[in-house]
């Protein structure tokens, strides 16, 4: 055979091989092109402890939505990996996972990372290494700078969204300001769900809301009892609600402890904070909290897509907020990552060029969503729910009215 066909047979096996790689690569029902090296996506999150339900729920949708993603070629053939390390909502721990997952992992971004009381260590690391956050758990307004930092970009409403909600949640069914009570936790957390309650109070023409009761409890404990005794002792008027600032079980104790001494008042927890399975029927009645996305009853597009996703790549887990929170932060930041890589700019300022250019994306829950250089909040709205018979249902404040 002479050098000629050779060459011509060596092309054509070439072409062909060429072909198929590119057609599997870019296919919308292949799957990721191994060859190809993944994009790495970090996250710390607790995933023990008290808060393990919310770390776990979040790391389910996300790896929910990128499993569908992956199923239908990735990104441009590169498959999305999220990395998931637990920090047991430990401060120094989150800090050491955010070192790792920079320096060994070689993390593109991080999703999901959790809490207010982390970031104080976690986010000096991320923004000294200039690598996006994108949708922390947490509505802390240490993730809210004005303007805001060039690389974290938040999904969820803010902790003063959700307490202003709460607040003019009860001032419109005729509780008077005199009649709020106040109960956090001493941390960054709990300052933040104070701070935003005196705001809204303010705002509502309340002019010394400092002067309501307040008390706290130090983080990690059960120590309630000492925080309810003083608001009974320097309660001038009887609460008739009690904002609520701690985790699941100090939230729960104090409200049953409460109850005792104030069976009528209602309990208002910003979200994430509240378990059903802690409540039996009568300690739930008038326990109010604010979910950061439609309730997973809607059905609305998006959850819907997010039910049928989660029964083909959840491995049996079952809907709730915390995991459609997740799943639907990732469709979006995939969103991103696809305009980036249309430009053939899959990099950090790609990405950020994508998200800060988003105007009134349509991501099925009734509402679009918009990033530009001085907004890099999805959402300003919350959902309130309220707590019956096991479960949360959409609540309307003139219902709670009707009931009182």
């Amino acid at each position: 055979m002479s050098n000629k066909w050779v060459a011509k047979i060596l092309f054509f096996v070439f072409f062909v091989c060429s072909s198929f790689g590119y057609a599997a690569t870019h296919s919308a029902t292949g799957t990721a092109n191994s060859d190809k090296p993944p994009i790495k996506i970090g996250m710390t999150v607790p995933l023990t402890g008290e808060l393990q339900s919310l770390g776990e729920g979040e790391q389910i949708g996300i790896q929910v939505f990128f499993d569908k993603i992956n199923n239908a070629g990735g990104i441009n053939g590169r498959k999305l990996e999220l990395i998931t390390l637990d920090d047991a909502y430990d401060p120094l721990l989150a800090a050491k996972n955010v070192h790792q997952l920079i320096e060994k992992e070689k993390v593109f971004a991080f999703m999901g990372n959790m809490g207010s009381a982390p970031a104080i260590v976690t986010l000096p690391i991320i923004n000294d290494k200039k690598i996006i956050l994108f949708a922390p758990i947490t509505g802390n307004n240490l993730y809210r700078k004005s303007p805001p930092d060039p690389n974290i970009f938040n999904f969820r409403a803010s902790l003063d969204e959700e307490t202003k909600a709460l607040v003019d949640g009860v001032l419109s069914i005729g509780i008077k300001p005199d009649e709020i009570a106040f109960f956090t936790q001493q941390d960054s957390f709990g300052q933040n769900v104070y701070q935003g309650a005196m705001k809204a109070l303010k705002a509502a023409g309340y002019e010394h809301p400092e002067n309501l009761p307040y008390a706290t409890f130090v983080r990690g404990t059960l120590n309630v009892e000492d925080a309810l005794a003083r608001i009974i002792r320097y309660a001038k008027i009887s609460p008739q609600a009690f904002i609520l600032g701690g985790n699941y079980t100090t939230n729960s104790k104090f409200i049953k402890l409460a109850k005792r001494e104030y069976p009528h008042a209602i309990f208002l927890s910003v979200s994430g904070r509240i378990a059903s399975a802690d409540f039996n029927k009568e300690d739930a009645k008038n326990v109010i909290t604010v979910e950061l996305s439609p309730n997973i009853d809607s059905t609305l597009p998006a959850i819907l897509e997010y039910r049928s996703d989660l029964r083909k790549y959840g491995k049996g887990a079952q809907p709730n907020a915390t995991s459609l929170e997740g799943y639907l932060s990732a469709k979006l930041f995939v969103n991103a990552l696809l305009k980036a890589a249309e430009k053939n700019n899959l990099t950090t300022d790609g990405v950020i060029e994508a998200l800060e250019s988003m105007k009134a994306v349509d991501i099925g829950i009734g509402l679009d969503v918009s990033f530009d250089k001085n907004n890099h909040q999805a959402l300003h709205t919350v959902w309130p729910v309220l707590l019956s018979d096991g479960k949360f249902i959409p609540l309307k404040w003139t219902d709670l009215q009707k009931k009182q």
